[in-house]
């Protein structure tokens, strides 16, 4: 079995509903959720002027490799009615993989580690908290120290 991170995320419609559903996909196409963070509020990354996020992060184990991960969660949110249109758009859901085992995948359209979690108060402070001691496989840093280094101030808050 595969153990992956996910990071989930809303900022359009019943966010909290969305996250949820979202998960129900996951374990239907994908694999058994085994850890679940706290729902956390944050600002908009990016685009600063769009509505707040609720994110979330799993771990899931699964017997697919990442690029069958990939393909499903693609699927997953156009189900749920995801459009992109431009970058850093507002969505109804978004879901990106974070970790793939300790792999280390650069293939067109998948990059694992996700190449901007380091620099992500939104990613990490809901990591650290379902896997603190997960270790970054190029980083080579724990998910609790790229956490407590982040130079990012963006609000990121429990609910």
């Amino acid at each position: 079995m595969n153990n992956v991170f996910l990071l989930l995320g809303s900022n359009l419609g019943d966010r909290n509903l969305l996250l949820q559903q979202a998960i129900q996909h996951i374990e239907e196409d994908i694999g058994a959720v085994v850890k679940k963070s706290s729902v956390y509020e944050t600002q908009s990354w990016g685009k600063t002027d769009e509505p707040d996020y609720l994110n979330r992060v799993i771990e899931i184990q699964t017997a697919l490799q990442a690029q069958g991960i990939l393909q499903k969660i693609l699927a997953i949110e156009q189900t749920m009615g995801r459009k992109r249109e431009q970058k850093w758009e507002s969505r109804v859901i978004d879901i990106d993989i974070l970790f793939y085992n300790s792999a280390i995948i650069d293939e067109p359209g998948l990059h694992v580690p996700h190449p901007e979690l380091h620099k992500r108060r939104f990613t990490l402070e809901p990591l650290a908290e379902i896997a603190p001691d997960f270790i970054h496989p190029v980083l080579k840093k724990n998910s609790l120290q790229l956490k407590n280094e982040l130079k990012d101030s963006l609000i990121v808050k429990k609910i």
